[in-house]
């Protein structure tokens, strides 16, 4: 196993550098720079531009600039900002976190939510509780979660300006006055914010996963073994859970992976939406303002992420499935 772990570590290196270049040249390829915008402002100087251009090291090639931010990037540094004139990991990282709560909630609600509708449907498949679920996860997975965004905020705004009571917020993180609430206060003044971000965010997810992990158990409940097992006077419940369970969840492991840099990619859509000061709206405004080292710092991070995720998913693939062997 120890060698198996060196040699992943090992063909992570040239995947992380050929990602980085990759994505590097990719976001270099739009036209004009962060400098483009500027030269059209009548008030700046030629000159000045120039003189900016040289010290960003946009008069660089591609390659040397790449070199330049990998160098850099080595010793722990992501870049530096040109909108904000800042350090990149100290703008990206309060953004990262205030999309961990929405993305940690999420997460949490999936696995809670999604396994135990998945095992119901497929044991009580065709039955009443069943076709209505399944119903309801059809129009969760035909719905896009911005739009059920914007349906949640026009239902809770409805029931304000009919009985003059606002359940949750429909925007933002944090209410007027935050600063000055105590440590509770403030915890429970984001978790009413996050209610409902979270909700949708996690709904078209809910849907998807449950149906799959349904189709998995009907799956696993046909097969020969767990005849055998029923056969031999087992519990239903062990056999539902201690067997036919553990072979349906196997694709879901594997895709573990895409958990980690999910927790720092945001909610999406939904954080606009939603108003909700995370990832998703200051990527758009640097991909916006062609920001160079803040959209390949990100692209790093989410990167390493992903790798070290599919590592971790390959452990875990193999402590669930004994067939499934590392040397």
């Amino acid at each position: 196993m120890a060698a198996y772990i060196l040699r992943r570590f090992i063909h992570l290196i040239p995947t992380f550098i050929g990602a980085t270049l990759l994505s590097f040249i990719i976001i270099q390829l739009a036209p004009g720079d962060f400098l483009t915008q500027r030269e059209l402002d009548p008030n700046i100087q030629p000159e000045s531009i120039a003189r900016l251009r040289a010290q960003f090291g946009l008069d660089q090639p591609t390659y040397v600039q790449y070199v330049l931010w990998m160098e850099n990037l080595l010793k722990g540094n992501l870049g530096y900002s040109f909108s904000y004139q800042q350090e990149v990991f100290g703008l990206i990282l309060p953004r990262i976190l205030n999309s961990l709560y929405i993305v940690s909630v999420a997460t949490i609600l999936l696995w809670v939510i999604a396994i135990p509708v998945g095992i119901y449907g497929a044991v009580r498949q065709y039955s009443v509780g069943d076709r209505v679920v399944s119903f309801l996860a059809y129009v969760g997975l035909a719905v896009p979660s911005f739009f059920l965004s914007l349906i949640a905020i026009y239902i809770i705004l409805q029931v304000k300006f009919k009985y003059g009571i606002q359940p949750f917020p429909v925007g933002g993180m944090t209410s007027s006055g935050f600063e000055q609430l105590d440590a509770w206060a403030k915890f429970q003044d984001i978790a009413r914010h996050l209610v409902v971000p979270a909700l949708v965010a996690v709904s078209n997810d809910i849907a998807g996963f449950s149906r799959l992990l349904r189709g998995q158990m009907l799956e696993a409940l046909g097969q020969d073994y767990i005849r055998t097992a029923r056969s031999k006077g087992l519990a239903e419940r062990t056999v539902i859970y201690k067997h036919a369970l553990r072979n349906a969840i196997v694709p879901f492991i594997a895709s573990i992976g895409g958990l980690l840099p999910g927790l720092i990619s945001g909610a999406g859509l939904v954080e606009v939406v939603m108003n909700w000061p995370g990832v998703t709206p200051f990527y758009l405004d640097s991909l916006a303002n062609q920001d160079l080292y803040v959209l390949s710092g990100f692209l790093s991070i989410t990167l390493a992420l992903l790798m070290l995720g599919n590592l971790i998913s390959d452990f875990l693939l193999a402590w669930v499935d004994p067939r499934i062997r590392y040397y």
